[in-house]
């Protein structure tokens, strides 16, 4: 009987500087968030944007960038937890969501996946709707991006953001959608985030997204600890390990690594920025 083969240990792309992580998950990588400070400073990235799924977490990323020049947050309540947003947890989000630290109401959104597969733990569509709502009322008042999370509810989800009142710019994170729903997103003029699973060999039309969207229009991150790119798929992801997920888009969008870089820092001033506070 044939052993599998052992996963190769991840290591960061070579000889790449100025790196964004436009989304991460800092506090369940695993790791001291100096450490991980430390590890993908090396790697070549310049900043990353922390996210929490719930309040608690949500203030652990706000603490972070308060602490760290090179960290920003996001700040929300993920849309599978949307039962928790209760008076309290929306008077601490509001508070978060004016700080100059914070760059982004998210991760909202809407998640038809979890309602399937664990229907006892996860807030109903009906719930996760009024939440994205709320949320998006709290980004267009404080004037800041709109994060959202998308898991297998494009047609809601598209619905319910051409109604909600609209935030300077709206970010689909880890975008994994048909092309249909990335060309809609982009004619609207929303920001594609694409995560490591752009770089899995059975994901083509995610390459497609990648190469139509607009310069302006497109932004990269690892959703670690999840989303690890090839060729180091199943082992825990980090920040440090985006520099392949960088050259997997240059590829498809037949331009050098170091102009893609160029672009996704200039969004990423333009999008989840202090200086939109």
């Amino acid at each position: 009987m044939s052993k599998k083969k052992p996963r190769p240990t991840p290591v960061p792309a070579e000889g790449l500087s100025g790196m964004i992580d436009a989304h991460t998950h800092l506090t369940s990588c695993k790791d001291e968030i100096s450490s991980l400070l430390d590890r993908f400073v090396a790697a070549g990235v310049e900043r990353v944007c922390t996210v929490g799924d719930g309040i608690d977490e949500a203030e652990l990323a706000l603490q972070a960038a308060q602490a760290h020049d090179r960290i920003f947050a996001a700040c929300a309540i993920h849309p599978t937890k949307a039962h928790t947003l209760d008076d309290e947890a929306k008077s601490r989000l509001k508070a978060m969501a004016a700080d100059p630290r914070c760059v982004a109401v998210g991760e909202t959104g809407l998640d038809d996946y979890w309602t399937q597969h664990a229907p006892e733990d996860t807030a109903s569509m009906e719930v996760q709707e009024l939440a994205l709502r709320w949320h998006a009322d709290v980004a267009a008042e404080v004037n800041k991006t709109l994060m959202i999370h998308n898991r297998e509810a494009d047609t809601d989800l598209m619905r319910v953001l051409g109604e909600c009142a609209q935030a300077p710019n709206i970010m689909l994170h880890c975008f994994s959608s048909p092309l249909d729903v990335a060309k809609e997103a982009l004619n609207r003029g929303y920001i594609l985030s694409f995560a490591g699973n752009v770089t899995f060999k059975r994901n083509e039309e995610l390459r497609q997204a990648a190469a139509l969207a607009p310069a302006e229009q497109i932004l990269i991150e690892t959703d670690a600890p999840y989303m690890t790119p090839e060729p180091f798929r199943g082992s825990r992801n980090e920040p440090s390990l985006i520099g392949h997920t960088y050259r997997v888009i240059a590829e498809v969008r037949n331009q050098s690594v170091e102009e893609l870089v160029e672009q996704v820092r200039a969004n990423f001033d333009r999008v989840l920025s202090p200086q939109n506070a």
